[in-house]
């Protein structure tokens, strides 16, 4: 019985999951300000690594946990340099 509930739990997650990612893609989308867009594409990689995660729980594979490590790692080095190309115009000095 447990294994159903936390079934029903992990298909919920990944629902709200997925509807705060589409939220982000619509503020990508729509935002006013280029700041406004760079949080989104942030916001974007922390959804897309839960998203990730909660699959390699349902699945019950290790690979997909290493799979959200590496995109977390991207997503973190990506969102600098974007962050420094807006308030600079350079990535690199």
């Amino acid at each position: 019985m447990n294994s159903g509930i936390l079934t029903l739990a992990l298909d919920i997650a990944v629902g709200a999951v997925s509807l705060a990612l589409l939220l982000c893609v619509w503020r990508l989308i729509r935002g006013p300000q280029v700041i406004d867009r760079v949080l989104a594409i942030d916001t974007i990689y922390i959804n897309a690594v839960a998203l990730v995660v909660l699959l390699g729980i349902r699945l019950q594979t290790a690979l997909l946990f290493e799979a959200a490590l590496i995109m977390a790692m991207l997503g973190f080095v990506s969102t600098v340099a974007l962050a420094r190309y807006v308030t600079r115009g350079d990535v690199i000095e």
